[in-house]
């Protein structure tokens, strides 16, 4: 890789321009008529597809046959599932899902418990 400045402003201008240009393709070829159904089926489906992508990836790593079991993950979804379903907030979810979670782990609650 390289440190000249003009081949970083070059790749900068790419990476702008297809990002623009991904953002800017569906306003322009649907400006007059509906999307079709598959299109609206995908918009409708990608995010719950994504997080859930996100959480298998999250869980991988996780060691099921040694203390803590795995168990501030699994609390942690679930209060946040419950949390979610209660407020029907992302953000909130998000966050308080996060906190709860580096709270647990940095505190190690569950490796006292069983262990």
């Amino acid at each position: 890789m390289t440190d000249d400045p003009v081949h970083l402003l070059i790749i900068t201008a790419v990476v702008a321009l297809a990002t623009f240009a991904t953002r800017a393709v569906p306003f322009v070829f649907f400006n007059n008529r509906a999307p079709p159904e598959m299109l609206s089926t995908i918009e409708k489906n990608l995010p719950p597809m994504i997080l859930l992508l996100l959480v298998i990836y999250c869980l991988k790593d996780v060691q099921w046959l040694s203390v803590p079991y795995g168990v501030p993950e699994m609390f942690t979804i679930a209060a946040v599932t419950g949390l979610h379903l209660w407020k029907r907030n992302a953000m909130l979810s998000i966050f308080t899902g996060t906190g709860m979670y580096m709270l647990l782990v940095q505190l190690d609650v569950f490796r006292m418990i069983f262990g």
